[in-house]
């Protein structure tokens, strides 16, 4: 049994007979009536009385029309539901992202994407990168952004964006709205503020620092963004920040350091074997505006 058979059966009954049937299908009333009986054969059951001036369906026609007719129904529905996803007017995209990025990435971009696809329900969720790219392996999340190539087989990535850093002070602070690089070796011995070990960006800070035989004092630790820029605009203290932070938060300022700390590629995660939806893509073509637009150079 075949969806044209549905199609022929409802046609004949509505048209309570073969010949207009056949006409309506665009096919030969032999192939109709060809067709109808196959059905009957699979099902073991006569569906047409063809005994009278007109054709109508039996009782077990009736029966089986009725759910034919709710099958059809429900394939139509499939289609609409398939072109609606398509077109972006409904649909979910579940997103993960580590901790830096809900400072000055998650509100512009998911703001962006409800007012371009209202229909699309946006699920977001702070994780670390190993965890990211389990959910993405369970099939738990559809995309995540982080900080460098997947750690994990099964996992593939699209650079999206350059992430620089910088040292960031508070208003009162005395490098406040220098232009000029600050030496990192004049942070030896000066105290800081710094996330704490569990974020990806104070592993980048920490190697920096090595690298260049700097050992600054850690006054806090911080594993909170929002209790750390609190901390550093209300005392003397600094911080390392994305540059990202220090320009969208009025009371924060960026100071370049020199050497300049190593850029980072940001990523869009995904599972390699995963079917990318058209949320997805959308998603991806909006953090990709939003970086051209605050002039953020691309990765690579």
């Amino acid at each position: 049994m075949e969806l044209r058979h549905l199609r022929y059966l409802l046609a004949v009954a509505e048209h309570a007979g073969f010949t207009r049937a056949a006409e309506a299908l665009h096919i030969s009333q032999p192939t109709l009536s060809q067709q109808i009986k196959q059905l009957e054969k699979s099902l073991g059951a006569r569906l047409l009385d063809r005994t009278g001036r007109s054709v109508r369906l039996t009782d077990a026609g009736e029966a089986y029309a009725h759910y034919a007719r709710r099958a059809l129904q429900d394939l139509a529905a499939a289609e609409r539901a398939v072109l609606d996803v398509r077109d972006l007017s409904r649909g979910a995209l579940r997103l993960a992202m580590t901790p830096t990025f809900t400072a000055y990435l998650v509100g512009p971009v998911a703001g962006e994407f409800h007012t371009r696809h209202p229909g699309i329900a946006l699920n977001v969720r702070e994780m670390t990168q190993h965890q990211i790219e389990s959910a993405l392996l369970a099939d738990e999340l559809d995309l995540g952004i982080a900080f460098g190539a997947p750690r994990l087989p099964g996992i593939a990535d699209t650079a999206l964006f350059t992430e620089t850093l910088s040292l960031v002070v508070g208003t009162g602070h005395p490098q406040a709205g220098q232009d000029e690089p600050l030496p990192v070796r004049e942070l030896a011995g000066h105290d800081l503020a710094l996330l704490s070990g569990d974020f990806a960006t104070r592993g980048h800070i920490d190697a920096y620092f090595a690298e260049h035989a700097v050992r600054p004092r850690i006054a806090v630790e911080a594993n909170s963004l929002g209790a750390l820029t609190e901390i550093v605009r209300r005392t003397a203290l600094a911080t390392v920040l994305p540059d990202a932070i220090a320009r969208d938060h009025p009371h924060l300022h960026p100071v370049p350091l020199e050497p300049a700390l190593p850029a980072r590629t940001v990523s869009l995660l995904h599972r390699e074997t995963a079917y990318r939806s058209a949320a997805a893509h959308a998603f991806t073509d909006v953090v990709r505006r939003w970086s051209d637009d605050r002039g953020r150079p691309p990765a690579g």
